[in-house]
């Protein structure tokens, strides 16, 4: 596989994070989704620079909601996990999976 193919782990996060959150994908929600699985604290900006990337890659589709008024009648951008980036997932998955097999590794309480 050509080098790039293969996605980085914040990356596998978002497109994991919008697949979970279906129709109702977009920014603070993939946000505030990995964030709650993850314990993690990332920015808005970080996710929105992840989604434009993997949009623009095929990954994940997106369009522009109805206004609401919660927003002062701006609309969210929703996105949509794409088939290639269901594939991607897979892929990056089932490379991860076959790396960590038979690996065993001492944490002795550093987790």
């Amino acid at each position: 596989m050509p080098r790039g193919e293969y996605l980085g782990e914040f990356e596998q996060m978002v497109l994991l994070a919008a697949a979970r959150l279906g129709e109702g994908a977009y920014g603070i929600a993939i946000l505030e989704e990995i964030q709650e699985r993850t314990g993690t604290e990332s920015a808005v900006a970080s996710v929105y620079a992840a989604l434009d990337r993997l949009e623009r890659r095929g990954l994940v589709a997106s369009h522009v909601g109805a206004p609401t008024p919660e927003r002062g009648g701006r609309a969210k951008r929703f996105f949509t996990l794409e088939p290639a980036g269901a594939v991607a997932l897979s892929r990056s998955r089932n490379a991860l999976d076959s790396l960590w097999d038979g690996v065993e590794l001492e944490t002795d309480g550093l987790v």
